[in-house]
């Protein structure tokens, strides 16, 4: 049976389920929190180490300016209201991604939310904010000439946004689109991908489940017969 540590997702939808409900984008964004929820405690349920959820890619900055101040709003609301309910459920979360675009309020959040659950031992929650897999590896690499240091894999591993994170066994892709977005090129080299048609909004701790017992069914060989 496959050790399951590390389980990453693309949550992909949310707009759309909005519009789908004849409402707006927004509401879409707003539904998925819930669902971000739902699947983080099937996560701790099931004893799942870590689990990365990609939450706002470097592209997203294209969108419209509104849905950009809707979603850096969000991240401002859920933290203030529920800070306390994500320490006691012993999530420990960690932020990837350059969070230096973000307004100084934000920023201040986020540290703030990655100290107050640096003690937790439950689940680490990684969430990708303003992470791109290309910034991350030019930016690995910059570090590596700036430091001098030997070009090899490790020392490139080290200087990555994920140091001391597994590289992920499953990805999930919700919203029915098949490709990976720019997001963790480099530690997806071996991951189980599962594309499900679902919007993220409609993603469910059932459907978590049925991955899961399929990953359990998969011979992974990692390049060997």
């Amino acid at each position: 049976m496959n050790k399951l540590k590390h389980i990453a997702i693309i949550m992909d939808g949310n707009g759309r389920w909005g519009l789908k409900k004849k409402n707006s984008r927004n509401f879409g964004h707003k539904q998925g929190i819930q669902t971000v929820e739902i699947i983080l405690k099937k996560a701790i349920e099931q004893k799942i180490p870590y689990l990365t959820l990609f939450s706002l890619s470097t592209e997203n900055w294209k969108r419209p300016r509104q849905e950009i101040k809707f979603l850096l709003n969000l991240i401002r609301e859920y933290f203030n209201k529920h800070l306390d309910k994500v320490i006691k459920q012993g999530v420990k979360i960690r932020i990837v991604g350059q969070t230096k675009k973000f307004p100084q309020d934000v920023k201040k959040i986020l540290n703030k939310v990655q100290n107050k659950t640096k003690k937790n031992i439950k689940i680490n929650l990684i969430l990708a904010l303003n992470y791109g897999s290309r910034d991350e590896i030019l930016y690995a690499i910059k570090n590596m000439l700036k430091k001098k240091v030997r070009i090899n894999q490790s020392n490139f591993e080290n200087q990555l946004y994920t140091l001391n994170i597994p590289d992920p066994d499953i990805l999930i892709r919700t919203g029915g689109k098949k490709r990976l977005s720019n997001f963790l090129l480099w530690q997806m080299a071996y991951t189980e991908l599962f594309f499900v048609e679902k919007l993220w909004p409609d993603f469910n701790g059932n459907d978590l489940m049925k991955i899961l017992n399929k990953f359990k069914g998969i011979k992974r060989n990692f390049g060997n017969v």
